[in-house]
């Protein structure tokens, strides 16, 4: 297997797991609540946190299944650098201004990894 091949299927793989765990957070946005410590006193997940999460999974799905789809070169270049690029800002937003000061450095820094991850095995030629 070429290692742009290999690429290309790795790729795939990170889109199908981002897909899948973004589908999994419209469905319980507590999944990401829980860990970002945007849960109530009890756990719950406030009406408002559910929207905004479900809004974050369902975007993530969508560029999850592009890069599963689209057509190697351009087009796959072009779904992997939407998804550093959200997963960078995720960082950022999440990295400075959830209340909890770990869950910031926990939720930002696996946004960082996922983001480079997803660059490396997609953006290498």
């Amino acid at each position: 297997m070429s290692e742009k091949h290999a690429g290309v299927t790795m790729t795939r793989v990170l889109g199908a797991v981002t897909a899948a765990y973004s589908a999994a957070l419209v469905v319980s946005p507590r999944i990401l609540a829980k860990p970002t410590g945007l849960t109530t006193p009890g756990g719950g997940v406030p009406a408002s946190t559910r929207t905004l999460i479900a809004a974050i999974g369902a975007r993530d799905t969508a560029i999850g299944t592009a890069m599963m789809f689209a057509r190697p070169g351009t087009p796959l270049r072009t779904a992997v650098l939407t998804r550093v690029a959200a997963d960078l800002a995720d960082a950022a937003v999440f990295g400075t201004t959830l209340p909890d000061r770990a869950a910031r450095w926990k939720v930002a820094g696996f946004a960082v990894c996922w983001a480079a991850l997803c660059g490396v095995a997609g953006l290498r030629r």
